[in-house]
């Protein structure tokens, strides 16, 4: 039988995955670039902060545990940071999303 804690992080990188796939369905469903953009830094972000807490409760408390924690601290702090660069490097250079077709 499989411990509670298992359980959980078990549900948490299933819950992981669902928000990854959502995020590549939302990716194909936006037309424009800047849509895209942002609903693949959301639920990019959202669904691998799930599946590393997920992780660490089938780890337990290790050393292993302290460094994904560590990973999704730096990964909160840079994700939107690139994802801002990303999309503000497009707007400067002039991207604009074109008009849609009658």
């Amino acid at each position: 039988m499989m411990a509670f804690t298992t359980l959980i992080g078990n549900c948490l990188i299933l819950l992981g995955l669902f928000f990854a796939t959502l995020g590549v369905l939302g990716i194909y469903r936006f037309d424009h670039f800047y849509s895209r953009a942002l609903a693949a830094s959301k639920v990019d972000t959202v669904g691998y902060i799930t599946t590393l807490i997920g992780f660490c409760f089938k780890e337990g408390l290790s050393s292993f545990t302290f460094k994904v924690a560590a990973i999704l601290i730096i990964t909160l702090l840079i994700n939107p940071l690139v994802t801002h660069s990303v999309v503000r490097s497009a707007y400067i250079s002039g991207y604009k999303p074109r008009k849609e077709q009658p």
